[in-house]
């Protein structure tokens, strides 16, 4: 938790004994504080203050990422392999992040791609012939593309040329058009006695995604890996690396130099691949190269979690500082993404001072070495020219043992035949993604068991056994799913109104301070008639997306039935925080934001709760040890990740939102699947291995803990409902025999509040009389 020595602070301390003696209402007019609270004054919404707080916060925050990655290097350039073995952990780190967990083949192969109608030999010139090829990457997954075989003999070098995603491998091998003679990449290296292997990637078609959502083909495929662990940035690398391990086999004792290229997409993957495999001697970044700390307004499928605790672009370069690497500035892919359910970015052209600005970073990275390392920037044009430029292609054959100078531009030799008579490429791109959907599901399938290992040294042999053996657990919760900022707190400096009254009921607004530039806000519910001394439990009153506390007080909204009032009209002190979840793309960026700096909206949400329960157990008329946990829909969602991290909540309760949460997220077969909607945000790295709600619940355990669920609610099947749940009761009742811990209410209705079981439920636990 964050470090913080006293609840109040020195100033306050005569405040906070003022509080403690005198009952929290005493007949306020509106507008009037809480006793030892000074008056609120922000004006406007304070919902909206509060997300650009945060918006703030993380900005700051990615910029420090920068400085605060030296922390994660301890680079030794005492010798090559000292240098290799001291980036190790970085290099294994890396791998994790991109999802690289399936084994490749052991023996690499390559197929030729042919029917009865059509020969592999799809394109040759008077120089070089090109075969459609395939091979396996990773379990049922294979890469697919062109392999061009230069008619010269020997062969002076093998190269991974990787096109931008919108790019046909037969672009650049000059076969169809697209790409302009100049920057056919492919073609050119191979006419200089290379063998290059040409990979598709999966492209960026926008299209409505199960007749709903409008998705980009990599963000389609993006959602459900990156829930598994997994990312399409990793089966991309795979794919890649597959190709190299098969040209390591092929070469055999010649030791033919292995290396790679590419533009744009092709150039991040042939950054990330030669960072992570050593046997890679050299590569050609084009049309990717800057400071990443605006990630989270490029195409969502390059979200990679964590990146940016570690990795800009110059700390990947460093990883290359015993081997070549060429910069090409060159003009890179151009295109915006609307928000029409996918996530909204945008790629353009880095400006090539922020390319020199990141290729200077790196060199200043890599100044403890005793020579300056192989590195060249070439710029195209004035940096927006086009890639593959002749000075770019010569930098980076002069990597290699081979000739230093391309075939001149424009190129003199004829361009190759192709030689197909049908050329389906859709029919190609559609193969290649139900094999990559393929396997994500199957590891969906497969993570019911990932996560049974992955919880196994939870001991169940008594409650007080689990509660000491579960913390290990609930400190990986907090630092590798959720994600947790370790700074200091400033004091919460409490500002109240009085804004609301009910016949039984007083309302104040409440802000206080989390982070700079964070607040946390909400609505605090008082029943009237409460005396000096007296004890009362609290309800925190969760809303759901979109919405704000005034939802959950007054005015009968369909969804919350003003339970946070009406748990007030039966005694309970209550209390309503505004939740990060609002105004759309706004909130959804913050978790954009968040993410490559290891972080989502509950890294905000949680620090924010801690400061509230702290504040509230000052108060005069509060129980410190009976503040439970209440929210429905994405309050649902708080339910399960707020309470296993802030464990002043005694208990919690999840209405609207409790299933088989992974499943949820991943399928792409059920209708219900955030695969469909517009919730880019909702996706979390790898809750597929480690925490779907079983698991979060059992953070929970052994405090009490409950399920409401309406027969009709559209989140998930009753089935799917009742399988999650399943689990957590044989936790509590069959494990840890805690025979009246765990419920669940089925009820006759929709995603709602239903206020039954659920209010049963708080009087039993909390210990307050129901009426």
């Amino acid at each position: 938790m964050p470090r913080e020595s006293r609840l109040f602070p020195v100033p306050h301390l005569v405040v906070a004994l003022v509080l403690l003696a005198a009952p929290i209402v005493r007949g306020q007019a509106v507008g009037d504080p809480l006793p030892g609270t000074d008056r609120l004054t922000m004006q406007g919404d304070i919902a909206s203050e509060l997300i650009d707080g945060a918006d703030r916060f993380l900005l700051k925050e990615l910029e420090s990422s920068i400085e605060a990655r030296a922390g994660h290097w301890r680079v030794d350039f005492g010798s090559s392999a000292a240098f290799e073995a001291s980036i190790e952990p970085n290099r294994a780190r890396l791998a994790h992040i991109l999802g690289l967990r399936d084994s490749r083949p052991a023996t690499p192969s390559m197929e030729w791609v042919a029917t009865t109608d059509e020969p592999a030999l799809v394109g040759e010139s008077d120089r070089l012939r090109i075969f459609a090829v395939r091979w396996p990457a990773f379990a049922d997954v294979h890469g697919e593309g062109l392999l061009l075989v230069p008619k010269s003999e020997p062969l002076i070098g093998d190269v991974v040329v990787i096109p931008d995603a919108d790019v046909l491998p037969e672009m650049l091998a000059g076969l169809v058009e697209g790409v302009p003679p100049e920057s056919q990449t492919a073609r050119r290296l191979a006419e200089t006695g290379r063998r290059v292997l040409v990979p598709m990637l999966i492209d960026r078609t926008l299209e409505p995604r199960g007749g709903r959502a409008k998705l980009t083909s990599r963000e389609y495929l993006y959602r459900s890996a990156f829930e598994m662990g997994r990312h399409l940035i990793g089966y991309e690398l795979q794919k890649i690396l597959a190709g190299v391990d098969w040209f390591v086999r092929e070469r055999g004792e010649s030791q033919r130099p292995i290396a790679v290229a590419g533009w744009g997409e092709g150039g991040m993957l042939a950054l990330y691949a030669a960072a992570l495999d050593t046997r890679i001697e050299s590569v050609l970044v084009s049309g990717y190269f800057e400071s990443r700390q605006g990630i989270w307004n490029q195409p969502i499928d390059r979200n990679v979690f964590g990146l940016l605790e570690q990795f800009g672009d110059a700390e990947l370069a460093l990883m290359l500082a015993e081997r070549r690497l060429v910069i090409e500035a060159c003009r890179g892919p151009e295109r915006t993404f609307p928000s029409e359910g996918g996530a909204p970015a945008e790629l353009r052209t880095a400006r090539r001072d922020d390319v020199k600005a990141e290729f200077e970073r790196a060199r200043r990275l890599a100044a403890g070495r005793p020579t300056p390392p192989r590195w060249s920037l070439v710029v195209s044009g004035d940096g927006t020219g086009p890639f593959g430029s002749d000075a770019a292609l010569a930098a980076f054959l002069g990597t290699t043992d081979g000739p230093s100078n391309p075939p001149p531009s424009p190129n003199p030799n004829p361009s190759p035949r192709h030689l197909r008579r049908t050329f389906d490429p859709v029919a190609r791109h559609a193969a290649q993604m139900r094999e990559i959907d393929r396997h994500s599901q199957e590891l969906l399938v497969k993570s019911p068991y990932v996560r049974q290992e992955f919880m196994k040294r939870a001991d169940t042999s008594s409650a007080e056994a689990y509660a000491k053996s579960i913390e290990s657990y609930r400190a990986f919760f907090r630092n590798e799913v959720i994600g947790h900022f370790d700074r200091e707190r400033p004091p919460a400096r409490p500002r109240t109104r009085k804004a609301y009254e009910g016949e039984k009921w007083i309302g104040f607004e409440v802000v206080l301070d989390v982070f700079p530039d964070l607040i946390a806000y909400g609505v605090l519910i008082v029943p009237k008639g409460i005396g000096v001394g007296e004890r009362r439990p609290v309800v925190v009153c969760q809303h759901g997306l979109e919405g704000r506390p005034q939802d959950v007080i007054q005015g009968d909204h369909p969804a919350y039935h003003d339970f946070a009032t009406k748990l007030a009209e039966r005694g309970f002190i209550t209390f309503a925080p505004q939740n990060l979840y609002i105004f759309k793309d706004r909130f959804r960026t913050l978790q954009r934001k968040a993410n490559p700096i290891k972080k989502t909206l509950f890294s905000l949400i949680v620090p924010q709760h801690q400061r509230i329960v702290d504040w509230l157990k000052g108060l005069p008329n509060v129980d410190p040890e009976r503040i439970a946990f209440y929210g429905l829909s994405y309050g649902g969602k708080s339910a399960m990740r707020i309470p296993p991290l802030v464990t002043d909540y005694c208990l919690s309760i999840c209405s609207a939102d409790f299933n088989e949460w992974v499943w949820k997220n991943a399928s792409t077969i059920a209708p219900q699947s955030y695969i469909w909607t517009g919730e880019y945000e909702i996706f979390e790295f790898d809750l597929g291995s480690t925490f779907n709600y079983a698991e979060m619940a059992a953070l929970i355990a052994p405090r009490p803990f409950m399920v409401e669920r309406g027969h009709f609610d559209g989140v998930a099947p009753d089935e799917t409902v009742g399988y999650e749940f399943a689990k957590v009761r044989f936790l509590y009742q069959g494990r840890l025999k805690l025979k009246d811990r765990c419920e669940i209410e089925w009820f006759d209705g929709p995603h709602t509040i239903n206020g039954q079981g659920t209010f049963a439920f708080l009087h039993k636990h909390l210990r307050w009389p129901a009426p």
